[in-house]
């Protein structure tokens, strides 16, 4: 059964051609980049925020002028710890239909290159080229699809923590 599913991977990777592991490695670092966004605001950035309060509230005054500047200045180095590596993952979500979408291109000039090559009685070589085209759309969108729910989820989640953090430095 697990071997069943190695020789399916490894046909795919095999039909899909080089731009599939463009895919393959875009989409790794995508998937990395999301998992370590979690990991920080859901382990590190508490911590952090603990921090911050206790910070805050060891300061005698806080309406002065002073006082709100250091506000701000928390709650922007709050704000860009958040937003690390967000533009990157929407980037990446935004490059894999392209990177599919360029594995389609070259898989229909293998096509016609074998069709001028042949003429159109080689259905063998016709399929090859339709195969990676056809595999290399599907993989762009499938994670391109699976980046975009969790790029809007943790842009979400960074929006809330960032105005709980504001709330929590009054």
């Amino acid at each position: 059964m697990f071997s069943d599913g190695l020789f399916r991977i490894e046909w795919l990777l095999e039909q899909g051609g080089e731009i599939l592991w463009f895919i393959l490695i875009a989409s790794f670092f995508m998937w990395m980049l999301i998992i370590e966004r979690y990991y920080f605001l859901f382990v590190l950035h508490p911590i952090r925020m603990q921090q911050l309060i206790a910070m805050w509230q060891q300061r005698t005054e806080h309406r002065s002028w002073y006082a709100h500047r250091i506000r701000e200045g928390m709650i922007a180095e709050i704000s860009s710890h958040l937003r690390q590596f967000l533009l990157l993952i929407k980037a990446l979500t935004a490059t894999l239909p392209m990177l599919g979408l360029l594995g389609t291109v070259i898989g229909m000039i293998q096509v016609f290159d074998s069709m001028s090559v042949s003429g159109a009685g080689n259905t063998r070589g016709f399929a090859g080229g339709i195969s990676v085209a056809l595999i290399t759309t599907m993989a762009g969108l499938v994670t391109a699809l699976s980046g975009l729910y969790f790029s809007a989820n943790l842009d979400h989640q960074v929006k809330r923590a960032i105005e709980q953090a504001m709330d929590l430095l009054r």
